[in-house]
This record gives structure tokens, sequence and C-alpha cells, in this order.
């Protein structure tokens, strides 16, 4: 890895161990007074969607189901039917709260820009594409006086996690509210159990562990690109499979245990190595598997103490399924997520036996209301109603670098420490913020179709 001289001016060594994302908004701009920003000449906030696919789509639902008044005025996408389908979708829950008309709806890498021209300093913007326009679009909002929601992972490599963590602080600096999709720290169980574990209900946390151990999901496994649409255009549709679009499935599928689990420890993992590999190269039809991940991950974090946090994921049919997590104790320990994400109920036990006789706490029933998907909006909106200090993007950040730095040393199977993938000088998606329609795609096949993949222990400074 080749580090940059620029590493303290970015983030100090201090804040890169001990930030724990658990302090919304908690920057040195703080205490800056700075105009209350919100929707100029209306009580009612208009909302831009810029990506419609069904994470879009979910995060407009979600928005729209908030006490505060808000209307979905614009929408962008580079696939025009991603774009129907979406609009289709939240006109029917929500008829009197979209207003999308036709010259509102933008197809194109440009889209983005004309959708939040759409609106007044103060309204929202949902960044809901790949990751790799995360920061070209957040740019754009910072300089039209936007709060913005955007999804998980928002960083992928070295260089555009240090560009976003020097936007974030231009956000904080023009008092923008910003939501980061990691959706867990907004669980109202999850918060229940971080303060249990705070107050030493576990003890101190020795180890911790997150699996996600499941068939073949979204777009991870692809055959070679069939020709049509552009190549570009069909990297975007399968960005489970392509390491600049998604961080690849270990980034965008495991992230939420990654950063739940940091959370409770109040730290980031300072290095990591990990194992990994793939079984099956050959798709059912008999077509040669070309995306860039492995089907199977396995990561021992360190954190700077000394303590482990390790990280087990799979895509395979027919394999045992485990999606859950849970940290260890000196006294006892947590299920952390029983199911998915943050799956409820979370609960706690004396000892290491999660038996029904040893258990100190469990969450509330599943059936009471506890949508984690609903409740960040709502925390966002709180801030944005109440002129609250409220960013996310640190954390966002650092939840996608941490988990990077597991794909990264798997993929290479070296020792990688934080310092070195926050330094490190291959930007997967370079001149995200120029491309059109027919320019050509970050990685493109060789002459059998096939894209570079990782091969540990033989690209040891890059993953591809």
């Amino acid at each position: 890895m080749t580090p940059s001289s620029d590493t303290t001016s970015i983030l100090s060594r201090r804040d890169f161990f001990k930030a724990s994302g658990l302090t919304i908004g908690a920057s040195a701009l703080a205490n800056v007074k700075v105009p209350h920003v919100f929707a100029q000449g209306s009580d009612q906030l208009r909302i831009a969607l810029i990506g419609c696919g069904g994470r879009g789509t979910g995060a407009v639902v979600n928005a729209l189901g908030q006490k505060m008044s808000l209307k979905l005025v614009a929408m962008a996408d580079v696939f025009q039917q991603k774009l129907d389908n979406s609009y289709k979708s939240i006109k029917a829950k929500f008829p009197d709260q979209v207003d999308v008309s036709d010259d509102h709806k933008f197809i194109g890498f440009d889209g983005y820009k004309h959708a939040m021209d759409c609106l007044r300093k103060g309204d929202i913007a949902i960044f809901t594409t790949p990751l790799a326009f995360r920061w070209v679009h957040f740019k754009y909002a910072i300089e039209k006086g936007l709060h913005v929601f955007m999804e998980k992972p928002i960083t992928a490599d070295g260089p555009t996690s240090r560009r976003m963590l020097e936007l974030a602080k231009q956000a904080s600096a023009k008092n923008l509210k910003v939501g980061v999709g990691l959706m867990s720290r907004h669980s109202h169980a999850m918060q229940e159990l971080y303060k249990r574990i705070q107050d030493g209900e576990i003890g101190d946390i020795n180890f911790m562990r997150g699996y996600r151990m499941q068939g073949i999901i979204g777009s991870a496994f692809s055959e070679p690109w069939p020709g049509e649409p552009k190549e570009l255009l069909w990297q975007i549709s399968r960005f489970h499979s392509f390491l600049w679009a998604s961080g690849g499935a270990f980034s965008d599928f495991y992230i939420h245990h990654v950063d739940h689990l940091c959370w409770l420890k109040n730290a980031w993992p300072v290095k990591c190595h990990g194992v990994g590999g793939r079984t099956f190269r050959t798709a059912p039809s008999g077509k040669p598997y070309v995306d860039q991940n492995l089907d199977s991950y396995s990561v021992e974090y360190t954190f700077q103490d000394g303590t482990k946090l390790f990280m087990d994921g799979r895509c395979m049919n027919g394999a045992l399924p485990i999606y859950s997590s849970y940290a260890h104790g000196s006294k006892g320990m947590a299920i952390v997520s029983k199911s998915g994400d943050c799956g409820r109920p979370s609960s706690t036990y004396k000892g290491q036996n999660p038996s029904k006789e040893n258990m100190l706490w469990t969450s509330p029933d599943p059936k009471v209301a506890d949508d984690p998907y609903f409740n960040e909006w709502e925390d966002l909106t709180d801030a944005i109603r109440n002129d609250k200090p409220y960013n996310e993007v640190e954390r966002g950040v650092m939840a996608s670098l941490v988990t990077s730095m597991g794909r990264y040393a798997t993929h290479t199977a070296q020792e990688v420490t934080l310092d070195e993938m926050l330094n490190h000088e291959h930007e997967y998606a370079p001149d995200a913020d120029k491309f059109t329609m027919d320019s050509p795609a970050p990685v493109l096949a060789d002459a059998n179709g096939l894209y570079p993949v990782p091969e540990p222990g033989r690209k040891t400074k890059r993953e591809y």
C-alpha cells in the first residue's frame, strides 16, 4: 500500500480509534453559530430521489410516512424502467404526497443535478445509487444547501473515504442534516442493549461474532455481459458483482453487523486479516461467473485493546444458513441480532450459554412497532424540524472503511491496518463525476468476457 502524507489533516489517529458514531453530528463545528436551514417559503419539505431501485423506493416510503409534511417532487435514474416502476409504487401508497411531473423525471448520469435543482435550500435529497456516485451527489447537495439521506455503504476505497470525510465537515459547517442508511443504531431494541452493555451487564467485551451465511442473493454472481445494455450500465444493474459499484458482496451485505458490533464496542478495529475462497466459478447454465466476489469470507478484526471481532459471510446455495450477531463479555453474553441485520429480540445472558434460565433481559416482542428503517427517518426529520446537530457521514465512512478493510485483507491475503486502508491510493471509479451514458466501465472484460478478480497471495498491493 502507498500511504499519503495528509492523514492527520483528514482524521486524527485519536479520532480513528475512538470515534464510535454514537454521537450524531458531533463535529468540531458543533458550537459554530450558523443559520437554521429549512425549506424556503414553506413548512412542507420537498424530496428528490436519485437512484430509483428497491432501496430508493423504500427510503421514500419511509420518509413520506413521517409526521413532517413531505412531498416527492423529482426523480432521477439511468434506467427508465426503474424510475417508472418506483414512481408507480410510491404514488400508489402516497397519492397526495407525490407530485412528480414528467419534466421532473430525469434519465442519465447528470439527472442528479436536474433533480436537486427542483428543490429549494433546506429540502431533502435521497441518494440510493451505487456507492461510486455517493461523493458526486453529496458534493452537489452541499452546494445547493440540501439535507441528505444516503444509503450504505458510502465508500469502497481510500480516496473516496477521504473525500467523503472532508465533505462531511462541509455539510456540518452549513448546518445540513445528513442521515446514512445504517439503521441498526436506530433500532430501539439495540439502543437498549447498547445501554445495558455500557452499564456492564455482561462485563467487559472479550470478543464479538457476526454471521451472514445464506444462499446466492442480489446481483453478487454474474454471467458474462450479454452485450446490452452498454457495459457501464450493465455493471450498474449488476452492482453487487463489481467492487467499484458496491464494494462487492462483503461490503454491501456485511456492513450492518460490522457497524453495530463496533458501536457496542465503542471503537473501530485497527487491523484485520481474513480468509476466503470461491468454490463455484461456473453458473448452473454452464457459463462462467465473471464477477469480482468470493463466495465465502472469514475476517478477524482486532481492536486497539486486543479485542477481536469475527465476521463470517457466505453466499452458497445448500449450505447452513446463519444470519445473526453476538457479543461475549467477562460476565455474560448478548444476542445482538437474533435474525437478520438487526432482528429482534436482542437479549442478554449470564455466562456464555444463551439458555432461557440464564436470560437477564430481552427486548419487547417483535410485534411491538420498532422499524429501524422508519426510525432513522424519524430521527432525521426531527433534527431538521428542531434544528439539532445531525450528521452521520463520519461514522458511515468509518463503517464502510472498516468493512472494506476486511474485504481487502481477504482479497489480498495480507494483514491490513485501518491507516493503510484509508490512505491507499487506488480509486476504483475515478472521474465518476464525469460519467456519461457512453462512458467505458471502470473495469472492462477481456477477450474471454472475464473481469479482473482477487488473487489472494498473488495480488497483494491491490484487490484486482
